[in-house]
């Protein structure tokens, strides 16, 4: 082996040159929070004066808030509670604590989180050790008494925002929220109030009416924008995003106008705009036209759901076919059983070996992994457990996709799907 040291060849030279585009482009992203939200001061208004008795001492309601994608809801919020954070008193501390419950999607990691986050920023002084609670290895018992703990040791009131609380229902049931909206029951020097975020307002067909009527005290509803509004959104990042000159107005319009098309997203007008920029970028290009945003969403669009089930193996489309077939029958949810006895009547007319009951729960678990369906395992008590199952969103682009293998294709039991 050479002791020679390492020599850069300058591969990244050519894409450092000096920028004629961007000043920030992180102004475009998702994560970035704005101090000025448009079009939302009635919903910022609605949220405050909800939260307002915090500020005397009192336990504000819960929250349910409903919106498409893209409709300022996440932003909202937490422009709001970083406001209460600002004027609540040392005697009367209000924080918020946000989780994302995409993936933090159990009840364990939710309890967990909440109590590791408090801990963490709890600012009084105390004698007793903070024990940080695992990723893994308690009993939930345990995590919520030590969450109470937590709680009690940081005193005053922790908002508790569950975002996509959809996700955390469909996975998991709804023990942990109603364990949250009892908790106040359990303490006496702190208070917890919730607020929920959902696209879906069908979730909480999943919630028992016990929990429902705790959680909705309160419940709020983002419109979508229209293009009108994403324009000023648009014109707003733009001027902190991008170099002076290097986008047009025609450029913001379109923007605009396509995600309005998309349900008013304003998360795809913004893609839209830092995509379309990037491109010009590596063209070297002092402006961004409207021929970048026309392939800037061409290549959003490019359907990452699509390539999922392109580049399954066949025995991984087999079952997604027959939970398809099962779908198409009118069950919105469905069992794993069902499938199964799907998949092996398509293994026989496929003259294929059928798989193992273990290994077809196996692929089951990845296209739950892959987001295509959500499996849930559902306990019936001494009667044993099940796995429940549905589809994320609608299937007619997974069934054109998955349709397209010529050896599916020829199959009479699938015939259906075409």
């Amino acid at each position: 082996m050479s002791d020679e040291p390492f020599k850069s060849t300058g591969l990244f030279k050519k894409y450092t040159i000096k920028n004629k585009i961007f000043q920030n482009r992180e102004v475009l992203r998702h994560s970035y929070s704005p101090r000025d939200l448009p079009h939302r001061v009635d919903q910022i208004d609605s949220i405050a004066v909800i939260l307002a008795p915090a500020l005397q001492g009192a336990t504000p309601s819960n929250i349910l808030i409903y919106g498409k994608t893209g409709t300022g809801k996440t932003a909202t919020v937490k422009f709001v509670g970083s406001e209460l954070e600002n004027e609540s008193s040392e005697f009367s501390p209000c924080r918020m604590v946000h989780l994302n419950c995409e993936t933090i999607d159990t009840q364990y990691r939710v309890l967990a989180q909440i109590a590791n986050h408090i801990s963490g920023h709890d600012l009084k002084p105390s004698d007793r050790a903070k024990n940080t609670i695992p990723a893994t290895g308690w009993h939930t018992d345990q995590v919520y008494s030590e969450l109470k703990n937590v709680l009690e040791q940081a005193g005053g009131l922790q908002i508790i925002v569950l975002d996509e609380i959809d996700k955390l229902v469909k996975k998991s049931g709804d023990d942990t929220l109603y364990n949250l909206t009892r908790i106040n029951s359990d303490l006496k020097n702190a208070r917890v109030s919730i607020i929920g975020i959902s696209n879906d307002l069908t979730f909480k067909d999943f919630l028992d009416p016990r929990v429902l009527s705790s959680l909705s005290e309160e419940e709020l509803v983002f419109p979508p924008y229209d293009a009108v509004q994403l324009q000023d959104i648009l014109h707003q990042r733009a001027e902190m995003a991008f170099l002076p000159d290097a986008v047009s107005e025609d450029v913001i319009a379109l923007c605009a106008a396509l995600a309005a098309q998309e349900h008013g997203d304003a998360r795809r007008a913004l893609d839209l705009l830092r995509v379309s920029g990037e491109l010009a970028e590596r063209e070297s290009s002092d402006k961004v036209l409207e021929s970048h945003v026309r392939r800037a969403q061409e290549n959003i669009e490019t359907d990452t759901m699509s390539e999922c089930v392109q580049t399954l193996p066949r025995q991984g489309k087999m079952v997604l076919c027959a939970m398809l077939l099962v779908s198409s029958s009118g069950q919105k949810v469905f069992t794993s059983g069902s499938v199964i006895n799907i998949y092996r009547e398509l293994a026989r007319e496929l003259d294929i070996e059928p798989l193992t009951h273990r290994r077809v729960s196996d692929l089951i678990n990845e296209l739950n992994m892959l987001g295509i369906v959500t499996a849930r395992v559902v306990s019936h008590g001494r009667h044993g457990r099940t796995t429940e199952i549905y589809f994320n969103s609608p299937t007619n682009q997974i069934r054109t996709v998955v349709m397209n293998d010529p050896s599916l294709r020829e199959c009479s039991i699938l015939q259906p799907l075409l």
